[in-house]
C-alpha cells in the first residue's frame, strides 16, 4: 500500500500493480479498494493500475468540511502520481464522480463508466437525512435509508442483512453516504457536453431499466460517447467480463 496527500492534507491510500498505461479505479457507495482489487488483478498484465480508497473509507483519512471538489483533488493527486495523465474507470456513483472530474479539467485521457446511476433522483436528495442520522449516532439507520431509498433494495431484504458479516464495514463507511448523495445531485447544465474525451458507458443487461436508461442517456449526451451493454451482467463487477472490454477500449485509443 502507498499513500498520496491531497491538496487539503487528506491522506489517500492506494495499491499500485502492473505495468503499462495508467488506469485509476474509482468505486462507488459502500465500496473501498477491496471492491476494485479483483478487477485490478485482471488488468495488471496490460496496465499500471491504481486502486484507491476514496476519502473517509478504508485506510484513507478524511477532512471536513466535505465538498465534491475535494474528491476531485484526491483524484488529481493520484493522476499526478501516475505520471500526469491517466485513464479512469468509474463504477456506480464513482462513475459520476469520474465524470465530474473530467468536466473539471483533470488530465484524464479516456473514461470508462460502469453502471452510472441516474443523477437528480432520490439518491441525490438524501444528504440532509443521512447527515442527521450520522450526527445522532444512528449509522445503521443511515445505511438502511441509503440501501432502500438510493439503491432500491427492498426493505425486507435490507432487514435480513442487518446481521450479515459485512454490516459493520457498511456502518463504518456510513458518513461517506452523504458524499455519495451530493455527487448524485443533478448535474450542472452543460457538464456532460463539456466532457469531450473518449468515453465508454457500460451497463449490464440484467440491471433495472432505470439504470440502463441512465447509461444510454449519458452516452448519448457525450460528444465522444460510446454505449455498450454486457450480456448476462448486472450491477456487480465481474472482472472476467469487464476487464476485456476495458482493455479493448483503452488500448485502442492509446
Amino acid at each position: 500500500m502507498g499513500t498520496v496527500t491531497s491538496k487539503d492534507g487528506t491522506r489517500i491510500a492506494f495499491d499500485r500493480s502492473g505495468e503499462g498505461p495508467a488506469i485509476i479505479l474509482v468505486v462507488g457507495a459502500f465500496n473501498d479498494r477491496a471492491t476494485g482489487k479483483p478487477l485490478a488483478g485482471s488488468l495488471e498484465s496490460h496496465f499500471t493500475v491504481f486502486n484507491y480508497d476514496r476519502r473517509g473509507r478504508g485506510e484513507s483519512s478524511d477532512t471536513t468540511p466535505y465538498a465534491i471538489e475535494r474528491e476531485i483533488e484526491d483524484l488529481d493527486a493520484l493522476i499526478a502520481l501516475a505520471g500526469g495523465s491517466a485513464c479512469i474507470f468509474g463504477y456506480s456513483s464513482g462513475a459520476i464522480l469520474s465524470l465530474r472530474a473530467a468536466a473539471h479539467g483533470l488530465a484524464i485521457s479516456q473514461l470508462a463508466l460502469y453502471e452510472p446511476p441516474p443523477t437528480g433522483a432520490k439518491a441525490g436528495e438524501l444528504a440532509p437525512q443521512v447527515s442527521e442520522l450520522i450526527a445522532a449516532g444512528r449509522r445503521g439507520d443511515a445505511v438502511e435509508l441509503f440501501q432502500t431509498e438510493a439503491v432500491g433494495i427492498p426493505a425486507a431484504v435490507v432487514a435480513q442483512m442487518r446481521n450479515a458479516p459485512f454490516r459493520p464495514a457498511l456502518e463504518k463507511m456510513a458518513p461517506t453516504l452523504v458524499y455519495e448523495s451530493l455527487i448524485l445531485k443533478s448535474l450542472p447544465a452543460g457538464l456532460i457536453a463539456s466532457v469531450r474525451i473518449p468515453t465508454l458507458v457500460i451497463d449490464g443487461e440484467q440491471s433495472p431499466e432505470v439504470m440502463r436508461h441512465a447509461a444510454q442517456s449519458l452516452a448519448d449526451g457525450l460528444p465522444d460517447g460510446r454505449y455498450r451493454t454486457l450480456q448476462g451482467q448486472g450491477h456487480d463487477i465481474v472482472p472476467a467480463v469487464v476487464a476485456p472490454v476495458m482493455e479493448e477500449f483503452f488500448l485502442a485509443q492509446s
